[in-house]
């Protein structure tokens, strides 16, 4: 049991216990789904985030700042930067927990600015969990893994069950997920995949 702290107060947490059929460190995430805004290819502005798991309870995170990113002209707005990093950080949830979680509370402290052509390397941290409340934090670097640090967060996810996503989701959009989905696990040749969608 140890402890974690953050827009909360310090909570004890159980160590977060990676799935057993979590990808291997080096492993290239896929899309979750095509109209994602923080990693689908389907829209023209978002921000087609790229994962890769890191090691132990890490992963690693990109994406380019582009104009349609900006908000000051020249530097990346703040609320999508916030986007960036809830993304990041749910995917290290479902990626190595492999089970649907939502964010509950996420806390980002701007430390310097990130101009537009800027790359931003994220790693991510699963810090914990307690519950159905799973802990995870970031550290982005601006245009190199250990370059300087322009962005953290902190934030707490929420593990729900799959009916959360059928009661309060759109069903077309639901649908295509599922044939995603589907698509994917025949092509890893894995039945069981729950993924935060």
């Amino acid at each position: 049991m140890s402890r974690v702290s953050g827009p909360w107060p310090p909570v004890s947490v159980e160590p977060p216990a990676v799935h057993p059929k979590a990808p291997a460190p080096g492993t290239e995430l896929g899309v979750h789904f095509d109209e994602c805004f923080g990693c689908g290819e389907d829209l023209d502005a978002g921000l087609r985030l790229r994962s890769v798991v890191g090691e132990g309870h890490t992963v690693l995170s990109k994406f380019t700042v582009t104009p349609a990113h900006q908000g000051a002209p020249g530097l990346a707005h703040g609320g999508l930067l916030a986007c960036a990093f809830d993304e990041a950080l749910g995917s290290a949830v479902g990626n190595l927990l492999r089970r649907p979680a939502v964010t509950g509370k996420l806390e980002t402290d701007f430390r310097r600015p990130v101009p537009v052509g800027s790359t931003l390397h994220i790693e991510t941290r699963l810090d914990g969990t307690a519950g159905r409340k799973i802990y995870v934090s970031a550290d982005g670097h601006l245009d190199a893994p250990d370059g300087p640090v322009a962005v953290t967060a902190r934030a707490l996810f929420v593990a729900v069950g799959f009916e959360h996503f059928t009661t309060h989701g759109d069903s077309a959009a639901l649908q295509k997920l599922a044939a995603a989905r589907e698509k994917q696990q025949k092509a890893q040749g894995d039945q069981e995949w729950e993924i935060n969608p």
